[in-house]
């Protein structure tokens, strides 16, 4: 079941295209073992995935002939020290680097090359249950996109451990500023600005790392008796501001709260709860079990679009659909839509200038005739 579009747009504001397909199934036969794709992440022409054998895999997107669509290439792969599966990667552009979560370790890689950053200027974190970078700071631009270099601001970000929180920052090197007690640990944590949001495995929380505050918010499931797998998801949607799903037993809700814990807007409501979610302002994009895709206005709340979730991999070795991911900086995607409205049109050159008016005068009318057509798209 899901629910049909209330206030469906003119124009659909997505489209769904594959941009890699059927490459764990050469990488699993290559290392003899099956291996799927646990994460990933992209920015401009660039997308990296994390395998489950710990693998990292670098795709750049390769100019082609007339004739075919550009398309991602692989350009390296190499493994992580300890090769356990790969949790995550977050892109920090603006520092040139990616963190990369692998078996309760945080390692650190420089952008765009995955090159790992010498152990003698970062060791790796250990016990890490969760972290959360400041996604302000993810949303910085890469330096090279900046005309006019621009002193590199450090990223901020907390570490979950088993009992606390430690909060860093990081440039060249990693500083560590405080330790913040814990009591009931976290299993899923969303940082933007002065705020955390936390889930442990029963509720929500929201904490002011500032005043080192913490404020209780709601359960995960609010079911008693309900046999549904139930998995926290934060989403931040502005630098105050959070969107958390709660189970009643019968469906999903989405609220959306502030740093300080207050609820704001209205909700949002899901037949069954969400696999994945995603923001892409101003709309919240959902993966469903019943193999929908469910967007939302985050202005109205409305529905504005459902679509079919793209078909899992033929292969068993492909493994099924794992999430929804958004790329704070956007990526290219290769494309022929519309390209049929590209068409030849005539113009004339304008003429330079230079040389009397009479000689101009002369020249244009012994010459007019002459000056070629210039096609142009």
């Amino acid at each position: 079941m899901t629910y049909a579009p209330q206030r469906p747009v003119d124009v659909p504001p997505y489209q769904l295209q594959p941009l890699l397909s059927d490459f764990t199934d050469a990488l699993s036969r290559a290392v003899g073992q099956s291996v799927t794709v646990r994460c990933a992440q992209a920015i401009g022409s660039e997308i990296y995935v994390g395998c489950s054998n710990g693998e990292l895999l670098r795709f750049a997107l390769q100019a082609n002939d007339g004739d075919t669509l550009d398309s991602y290439t692989l350009l390296s792969r190499q493994s992580i020290p300890n090769e356990k599966s790969i949790d995550s990667i977050v892109l920090a552009p603006s520092i040139s680097r990616a963190l990369v979560l692998s078996d309760h370790q945080i390692h650190f890689y420089t952008i765009p090359a995955l090159d790992m950053v010498p152990l003698n200027l970062i060791k790796p974190i250990r016990n890490v249950i969760a972290f959360a970078v400041d996604e302000q700071h993810l949303k910085r631009p890469p330096q090279y996109a900046n005309e006019i270099p621009l002193p590199v601001e450090p990223i901020e970000f907390c570490v979950v451990k088993r009992n606390a929180i430690m909060l860093y920052s990081l440039r060249e090197r990693l500083f560590f500023h405080k330790e913040i007690p814990l009591p009931n640990g976290g299993i899923l944590a969303r940082r933007t600005g002065r705020y955390l949001c936390v889930a442990d495995r029963e509720n929500y929380n929201v904490i002011d790392l500032v005043q080192a505050s913490l404020v209780p918010l709601l359960p995960i499931s609010q079911a008693m008796d309900s046999n549904v797998a139930v998995k926290p998801s934060i989403t931040v949607i502005s630098e105050n501001e959070f969107l958390i799903l709660s189970w009643t037993g019968a469906s999903t809700i989405g609220i959306f709260i502030t740093g300080e814990g207050d609820p704001i807007r209205g909700t949002l409501e899901w037949p069954s709860h969400p696999e994945a979610v995603s923001l892409d302002y101003p709309y919240i994009t959902t993966l469903l079990p019943n193999n929908t895709i469910e967007i939302h206005s985050v202005e109205t709340q409305n529905i504005v679009q459902v679509i079919p979730a793209p078909p899992e991999g033929s292969s068993p070795l492909s493994g099924n659909r794992k999430a929804l991911i958004a790329c704070s900086n956007g990526f290219f995607i290769p494309s022929t839509q519309r390209t049929e409205k590209l068409r030849s049109t005539p113009v004339r050159l304008l003429r330079g200038r230079g040389g009397t008016r009479a000689q101009a005068g002369t020249e244009r009318g012994a010459t007019e005739d002459a000056l070629p057509d210039i096609p142009a798209l």
